[in-house]
């Protein structure tokens, strides 16, 4: 491959894809090359914009085009045949969230990546959010030797962009892979509540917990009814607590106090942890995600967030789901033994 900058193609112009437009047309190491909508507005828009060639069909895109690069945002139930048609013509892939609409169609992904030996990243975006790579490297650097709990919150006004699916794999596919991240494992029970109150469809509310090997506990609480949107990580651990605004990308950090508490009337202690605001150089995730895939391009390896993370991040908000609707805890011990051999 190329030195760049890469020829890429974009498969899906809505919300996300105007966005994946936006970044690739400025990025200097991508040229876009291809775009492809079956809507005639956006898709007329982005070749005036762009002067990158029109395609009404994503598919005939991927086949005709000749591309470096392919970056999937069209609707989750496409994910499928656009990801195995770019795997099938050696054309790495950067694939929106959810991985997937089901766990059968991501372990499909999954494998024909592996056996094709063709990268896929997935679009977690907020791992590359600047105040969670920061955490990401103080956490590595052992400020908590030990987790005790994560927990998540991912709330907001009901977006009427989306009919396919509901809350829990939509937005809490997000947290189901920060959660795992922080903790450095894979939960192995899960369970959950969920309400649907405005979707007409699908859930709109999920209640999560996860419970880690290490015994760490987790947490989220994601939802399409909180009339102010909301983004919020927080860890706790031995030595304190990390808290995260993915919005503001604040990172503070409140050091455990271990001196005797102060009474407050004689009998409620109350501990004042010292809190500290970590710095963090503000940047839009957005173009950090395209920055480790033009690397991925460049550089080979495995992508920072592949198609494994992508398909636990979609199994563990299936098991939510699972659990919600049989109102009883999920094991997911077995789940690595399903994964195709990397």
């Amino acid at each position: 491959m190329s030195s760049g900058p890469f020829r890429v193609g974009l498969a899906g112009l809505g919300s996300m894809g105007r966005n994946h437009l936006r970044v690739v047309a400025a990025h200097p190491d991508c040229r876009l090359v291809a775009v492809a909508d079956p809507a005639a507005e956006p898709l007329a828009a982005a070749v005036a914009a762009t002067g990158a060639q029109g395609f009404d069909e994503p598919l005939a895109m991927i086949a005709e085009a000749e591309l470096d690069a392919v970056v999937i945002a069209a609707p989750t139930m496409a994910h499928l045949p656009l990801a195995l048609a770019a795997i099938e013509r050696g054309i790495p892939t950067l694939l929106e969230k959810p991985l997937a609409a089901t766990v059968e169609e991501g372990l499909r992904i999954l494998a024909a990546s592996r056996e094709r030996r063709v990268p896929v990243q997935v679009g977690h975006v907020e791992r590359y959010n600047p105040a969670v790579l920061e955490m990401g490297r103080r956490l590595r650097a052992g400020w908590l030797s030990t987790v005790f709990a994560i927990t998540s919150r991912r709330a907001g006004p009901f977006p009427a962009r989306i009919r396919d699916v509901g809350v829990a794999v939509d937005l809490g596919t997000h947290d189901c892979d920060m959660l795992s991240w922080v903790a450095g494992e894979r939960p192995i029970r899960v369970y959950a509540e969920t309400a649907q109150r405005i979707h007409s469809e699908h859930e709109d509310l999920l209640f999560g917990l996860f419970h880690f090997p290490s015994g760490a506990t987790g947490m989220l609480d994601v939802n399409w009814l909180t009339p102010a949107k909301r983004r919020q990580l927080v860890a706790i651990g031995e030595e304190g607590m990390f808290e995260v605004d993915y919005l503001t990308q604040r990172l503070t950090f409140t050091r455990a106090n271990v001196a005797a508490p102060q009474l407050i009337g004689g009998y409620a202690p109350t501990f004042a942890g010292d809190v500290a605001e970590i710095p963090v150089v503000s940047a839009e995730p957005l173009r950090a995600q395209l920055d480790a895939f033009v690397d991925l391009l460049r550089e080979g390896g495995r992508p920072y967030v592949d198609a494994e993370d992508g398909l636990w991040a979609l199994a563990l908000a299936t098991a939510l789901l699972t659990a919600a609707a049989e109102r009883r805890p999920i094991d997911l011990s077995d789940l690595p033994a399903q994964l195709p051999r990397a």
